[in-house]
């Protein structure tokens, strides 16, 4: 289907054709007539198959922009997740002017939260926690509430979310639209549907979508440490992801790579949020190329161009593991996915066992356990961002100019509120530090540090 083919506005069609929109994925055109006609969904599509834009075309199409009140609220389960939803919801919204996007998690001061709130929204993306907190404290109002979205719905109806999702939902209005997007569902999940949408349509798009190219791997090994660096050393990785079931065997994991002179960095819930950025920012930016991550962690994580997966412990269930692997083989690239397992494992392990996966013993790897990775650029944060009205080109612009960088010794440029990340190549890292402490950018000294 083409976007043409909806009754959408010719300046939403421009924009969406400027963002290389021309043709519906398969979710898009299934729920895209059914959101439109303001039906609630129960929508089920594989990770990286247009869901945000489905819903986000939907809801702006009908938003009314002179009315400056929240007329449609998305709740993610993370921080990133919400970010990324924002960002999307942000560009498709161009085909209109004025349209307000908030931001609500947690992790981010509530006092500045309270101050955009002031000068109302059109659209609220947030996590549940954060956003009951404001509906609490009257500082967020749903009676114009329209349309309700809840994204990766499977994790948001987890036991953890469930009960604050329902504390949010008081808060709306009884008729409204309620759109749930997920990559699996079970009959939790079904259940809450009933309680909480209105002859809700289901839709099922993950037959139709072109499965991901992923090559499935399981080793059984008396090492996994050994065997994960011995993977590296044959398979050469630019980045992974590494599973673990435990936060503590996530940080182990992490020190015991270092140790080994393997960059590799952990994420896990006991890191404070801004911890939580530079771990993400490095690992995006490809300054480490190794992060070890529990599940909870990497919710909503969404790293494009992933080389491999590696389940250092084998989940709880075959949809975590589908939710793990299918980080990999993002927009129609290969990717690898490989579960080690112990002999104490063997009995899960078998019950993976199908013909597209392959099951080797750690003896049949080729690779050195000896193998060394260093990062391909190292970070420098700069103590200033958008508030200080800096852009990517200010940052391009010093470093090229007092640094003497070539642009393609520089890497991605993340600027945030008040910090700003620049990924630069590891061998220029100390004259891009002494310059910008020396120097200034748009005129301003800033601080400037290594990450």
């Amino acid at each position: 289907m083409n976007f043409k083919d909806l009754p959408l506005e010719a300046e939403m069609l421009t924009t969406l054709d400027s963002l290389g929109y021309t043709n519906a994925t398969p979710i898009q055109a299934q729920t895209l007539p059914l959101i439109l006609d303001g039906k609630d969904i129960i929508a089920e599509a594989k990770t990286g198959s247009g869901k945000t834009a489905a819903f986000g075309i939907g809801l702006l199409s009908k938003l009314d922009v002179k009315k400056f009140r929240v007329q449609s609220l998305v709740m993610c389960p993370t921080r990133e997740l919400a970010d990324q939803v924002a960002k999307e919801l942000r560009r498709i919204a161009r085909f209109k002017h004025n349209i307000k996007i908030l931001m609500l998690t947690g992790g981010e001061s509530f006092g500045r939260q309270l101050g955009s709130l002031s000068h109302q929204a059109h659209i609220i993306v947030g996590t549940p926690g954060r956003v009951l907190k404001h509906l609490n404290k009257e500082s967020l109002e749903l009676t114009n509430l329209q349309t309700l979205v809840l994204d990766e719905a499977d994790r948001m109806l987890d036991m953890g979310f469930l009960e604050e999702v329902e504390s949010v939902m008081a808060f709306t209005p009884k008729e409204k639209q309620t759109l749930l997007f997920s990559a699996t569902y079970d009959n939790e999940v079904l259940a809450v549907s009933k309680r909480i949408q209105k002859d809700a349509v289901s839709v099922k798009t993950t037959q139709a979508e072109v499965a991901n190219k992923i090559e499935e791997q399981f080793i059984a090994t008396q090492n996994k440490e050994d065997s994960f660096v011995k993977i590296l050393s044959e398979r050469k990785p630019e980045n992974v992801i590494v599973f673990t079931n435990t936060k503590i065997e996530a940080k182990e994991l992490a020190e015991n790579l270092q140790k080994r002179k393997i960059d590799a960095i952990a994420i896990h819930g006991d890191l404070e949020q801004y911890e939580r950025n530079d771990v993400l920012v490095q690992f995006a930016n490809k300054s480490c190329p190794i992060l070890v991550a529990t599940d909870v962690a990497a919710r909503g994580l969404d790293i494009k161009e992933l080389s491999m997966v590696v389940n250092y412990d084998i989940p709880h269930g075959t949809e975590t593991y589908t939710h793990r692997i299918g980080r990999t083989a993002r927009a129609g690239a290969e990717g690898v996915a490989i579960t080690l397992y112990s002999a104490y494992e063997q009995e899960k392990a078998d019950e993976y066992r199908s013909s597209e996966r392959s099951f080797i013993e750690d003896a049949e790897l080729k690779g050195s356990t000896n193998y060394e990775l260093k990062p391909q650029f190292v970070t420098l944060v700069i103590e200033g961002g958008k508030k200080d009205k800096l852009r990517a080109g200010d940052l391009l612009g010093a470093l090229t100019g007092d640094a003497g960088l070539k642009g393609s010794s520089i890497g991605k440029i993340d600027i945030y509120d008040r910090q700003a990340y620049v990924a630069i190549e590891t061998k220029f890292i100390d004259n891009a530090h002494d310059a910008l402490k020396r120097g200034k950018i748009k005129g301003k000294k800033f601080s400037v540090w290594i990450l």
